[in-house]
């Protein structure tokens, strides 16, 4: 059975490729976007298979006062829009405030519809933990650290969770709510923009790192996320968090991929900061760095993120793809739109 799906931030990383499946599984989407005119950022979604039939843009701005209302009579809300930015001048206003008033905007909204019965929101492992301590995260844990100057982005991702939850138990809307909080998210694009998670392999690629650090992320690629959010539409999937990540990958093992995937000569990093001494050169470094990102790095550096993610498998059916060919599917992408220059065998 189809539904009317409305997906915010529509020209987004994720909501292209949810909106790809979602059309290709015959449902009817609605997608917000700040300009439905801007064809530079929209011409991807009308071109997909199902689109001309099957999705409509309307124009929605998250700093509006009610930006949704007049779209929400729909089965099913995606809430994906929100900003995702590392350095802000105002991390309230340019991060938090729009974040949290969006989700609530959106929430509010959706408890006017008689229709909506679920929402998903988008959210991420920014608000399970900013600072990997050694603990298997799972969807019990929170992140408790993060602040205004302390990993904002990271205090924006939790604050509009929590105000959506908190809605959900004050409130008692007729719907469910239903939260994805993937890891890194890479992958191919369907646009030339770089989101901020691939951008990390143009930057190895083209010197922007000189020393391979002791970095380590969990990985996930942006189709299976896709496919999370498209499997929640089912009533048989519960309401609740859903931790959505593939395996850990480190900073030394990505370097040696890029190198055996022909990328060994660009600009790759061959020195090594990754022990103790290292570390904490880094993180003195780090101070010279943007806020966003040097605080990024004080709380990363040296710590290994370790999540269980048992219950996004178990309770959706998901299979996700190996890190490895996550990051080479993104590497031939990144090659097609000219990002990076192409390997050598």
């Amino acid at each position: 059975m189809s539904d009317k799906v409305l997906v915010s931030g529509a020209s987004g990383f994720i909501a292209g490729h949810t909106i790809e499946r979602l059309l290709a599984d015959g449902h009817d989407v609605i997608g917000t976007v700040r300009d439905p005119e801007n064809t530079g950022k929209i011409a991807h979604l009308r071109a997909m298979a199902g689109a001309p039939k099957h999705l409509t843009l309307v124009a929605a701005d998250l700093t509006d006062p009610d930006p949704f209302s007049a779209h929400v009579d729909v089965d099913v809300i995606m809430h994906m829009a929100s900003p995702y930015v590392m350095n802000v001048d105002d991390a309230q206003r340019d991060l938090v405030d729009p974040a949290v008033q969006g989700t609530v905007s959106m929430l509010r909204a959706a408890a006017k519809s008689p229709r909506v019965r679920r929402v998903i929101l988008t959210s991420s492992l920014a608000a399970i933990t900013d600072e990997p301590d050694g603990r298997i995260l799972t969807e019990e844990d929170w992140n408790d650290k993060s602040t205004l100057t302390r990993n904002p982005y990271y205090y924006s991702k939790t604050m509009a969770e929590r105000a959506a939850w908190k809605f959900m138990e004050t409130e008692k809307p007729p719907f469910d709510l239903v939260v994805i909080n993937p890891f890194l998210v890479i992958g191919p694009a369907h646009t030339k923009a770089i989101n901020t998670s691939n951008q990390i392999f143009v930057d190895v690629i083209n010197g922007v790192y000189q020393v391979v650090m002791a970095l380590n992320w969990g990985i996930v690629d942006v189709r299976d996320v896709a496919d999370a959010h498209v499997t929640a539409l089912s009533g048989d999937v519960p309401s609740g968090r859903y931790l959505a990540a593939s395996a850990n990958m480190d900073m030394t093992e990505i370097v040696a991929l890029l190198r055996s995937a022909g990328y060994g000569h660009t600009k790759l990093p061959k020195l090594a900061f990754t022990g103790a001494i290292g570390t904490a050169l880094m993180k003195l470094a780090s101070y010279g760095q943007p806020k966003g990102i040097g605080s990024y790095l004080r709380t990363n550096l040296g710590g290994v993120p370790r999540f269980d993610n048992a219950k996004i498998k178990r309770e959706m059916g998901i299979t996700f793809r190996s890190p490895q060919d996550s990051i080479r599917d993104t590497l031939a992408d990144l090659t097609k739109w000219g990002h990076i220059p192409a390997p050598k065998s």
